[in-house]
């Protein structure tokens, strides 16, 4: 009777945590929900647009730091973004040896914080344009509005647009972007 009463009690905690997050306003990212309610990597991991982005961020041994309570901003490129790159560059990238390049490029792509799209735009007007944004690598990207899309403008120049925005996590935001940005070398 105990062991009867023990399993019934595990279906209902199963069912309202299925229904708890049933009930979360998910957003949809290389064709999986996200959930507010987990973390960065938790839902990361789930993305099929983001698998070179996660096997960098283990590659760099940054998961653990996304997975403590932040807050952070994440500007999140997809793989086609990393396609984008010169020929050879995600492999070489990956390599042990790299691991301290390969990590300032993925903590130039976070901002400490809570950023969600309102905050940013806010900050945008504020600067008269263009907000200045230091990354957890220590440099600077610029966001910026082309019509109504985000920007991001990196140290060299090179410009990326948020495709998903307010991707929110337990820890943070992710905004889904096109390119990858590069810090100055």
């Amino acid at each position: 009777m105990k062991s009867v009463k023990s399993f019934a009690m595990l279906v209902a905690a199963a069912l309202l945590m299925n229904v708890s997050f049933a009930q979360e306003k998910t957003v949809d990212v290389g064709g999986a929900p996200m959930y507010p309610s987990k973390n960065i990597v938790q839902n990361a991991v789930n993305s099929k647009d983001h698998t070179t982005l996660v096997a960098a961020v283990k590659a760099a041994g940054l998961v653990e730091t996304l997975q403590t309570p932040g807050p952070f901003t994440v500007f999140a490129p997809t793989n086609e973004a990393f396609d984008m790159l010169p020929k050879g560059t995600v492999e070489t990238l990956l390599k042990p040896e790299n691991k301290p390049t390969l990590t300032t490029i993925l903590t130039y792509h976070v901002v400490a914080g809570k950023l969600d799209a309102k905050e940013l735009s806010r900050l945008i007007k504020a600067g008269k344009g263009k907000a200045e944004l230091k990354t957890v690598a220590g440099g600077t990207l610029w966001a910026s509005m082309k019509g109504d899309n985000i920007m991001l403008t990196d140290e060299k120049g090179g410009m990326a647009t948020v495709t998903i925005k307010n991707v929110y996590q337990s820890n943070g935001i992710i905004h889904v972007i096109d390119h990858v940005v590069l810090p100055r070398s």
